[in-house]
């Protein structure tokens, strides 16, 4: 981190660099090196490290199991915990829904999801897009009808991250049809282990299997899983997305990124020189860093109005469209800079055990998965297309 820092938040990153130096198990942080893709077991276990230190939901109050942190201790530890080989913290649960919950929820909710989600006894995911319902996500199809006590579901979601995994899903459906079709839309929570769900995978061009289709074919969901008003849902929506976009920024990671580029731009040649040395090339590192750097101080000062209870407002499309531009730039720059051994695709590779002769040096591995499957990064969260719309309209007032 290269922000400027008083004496008392030097010595919180000191130790939060002292704990993630030591506390990443090994194992975990030669995977994560490597680029291999962690396990649900692999996130799980290290998100227990994090509850266990008490570091699991830094954003959350703290008589919830917050950590009472400035807003620049936060940034400070998201940063360093992005910077570190480590499983990232899967984001549906600790801070996506749970802000919600703990804004929107009944006593009951919290008191019976918040815990779970605090000690990954929960794996949660996001039931948002449709097949005709993306970014226009208000033209959602899948409805939500009244009987008894319960609500009987049928439609589907897709591009359903870790669906495959998940206990739980948060998801908008459609109780009602009158006036504009922002309204009449549900905030709901849902077992996932219930009849009338199903899952099918989505399998990506980079090989992964983390999204799918999931389907629902009347599934009863209890009313009190409703969050806050029927018919509110998607002002609780854009409440998540919100801090979804906030966090899609991902100053830490990129911090890593840019690190690891450093590094293989020093070990490749051109010209018999290393490739750091070329000035075209060093140019477009130095503007990536400067735009990173930029980045990391619009996160202060969008979090800092967390103190005053205020959420996210339209700054945090501003992060999400220059986080994401971010991350895509850096690995473009480090496929650009390894060559020819970014190209080959071996699968085998992210698979345990593997003992086979790579292609290329090792940092070459994942290279050109992690560039593919990045592209959708200006996508998922909102597309940057339309975060330049929101910014148009309630910042400059188009």
């Amino acid at each position: 981190m290269r922000m400027k820092l008083d004496a008392a938040h030097s010595r919180f990153r000191d130790e939060v660099r002292q704990f993630l130096d030591t506390g990443v198990p090994l194992d975990l942080r030669d995977k994560c090196e490597a680029g291999k893709r962690p396990s649900k077991d692999d996130h799980v276990r290290w998100q227990r490290v994090l509850y266990e230190k008490g570091w699991m939901a830094p954003g959350w109050p703290v008589e919830h199991g917050g950590t009472g942190w400035t807003p620049l201790q936060r940034v400070i530890f998201d940063t360093e915990l992005g910077a570190t080989p480590a499983p990232p913290v899967i984001a549906f649960g600790v801070t996506m829904v749970a802000p919600v919950i703990i804004a929107f929820g009944s006593d009951a909710q919290k008191k019976k999801y918040l815990p779970r989600i605090l000690k990954s006894e929960d794996w949660w995911c996001q039931g948002y897009s449709e097949s005709e319902a993306g970014s226009d996500l208000a033209s959602l199809k899948t409805r939500a009808m009244a009987d008894g006590d319960h609500y009987i579901v049928n439609g589907s979601k897709t591009w359903t991250t870790y669906a495959q995994y998940a206990d739980m899903m948060f998801f908008l459906v459609r109780t009602g049809g009158d006036g504009k079709k922002q309204d009449g839309i549900s905030f709901l929570l849902m077992d996932m282990h219930q009849p009338g769900v199903t899952v099918h995978p989505i399998i990506t061009m980079d090989g992964g299997d983390e999204i799918n289709s999931v389907f629902f074919d009347n599934v009863r969901v209890p009313k009190a899983n409703l969050i806050g008003e029927e018919g509110k849902g998607w002002t609780y929506a854009k409440y998540l997305l919100a801090h979804e976009r906030t966090n899609i920024a991902r100053v830490g990671l990129s911090t890593r990124l840019l690190a690891k580029l450093k590094r293989i731009a020093a070990e490749e040649q051109m010209k018999g020189r290393p490739l750091l040395d070329d000035p075209a090339f060093r140019a477009r590192i130095a503007a990536v860093e400067i735009d990173l750097l930029a980045l990391e101080s619009a996160v202060v000062r969008a979090v800092s109005g967390d103190k005053t209870g205020k959420p996210p407002g339209p700054e945090s499309s501003m992060l999400k469209i220059k986080g994401s531009l971010i991350q895509q730039d850096l690995t473009e720059l480090l496929t650009e800079a390894v060559g020819a051994y970014a190209l080959p695709y071996q699968p085998e590779w992210f698979e345990p055990g593997w003992n086979g002769e790579p292609v290329g040096p090792d940092y070459a591995l994942g290279l050109a998965s992690t560039y593919i499957n990045w592209r959708k990064v200006s996508i998922y969260g909102g597309s940057n297309e339309i975060q330049r719309n929101i910014i148009a309209k309630q910042i400059l007032g188009f």
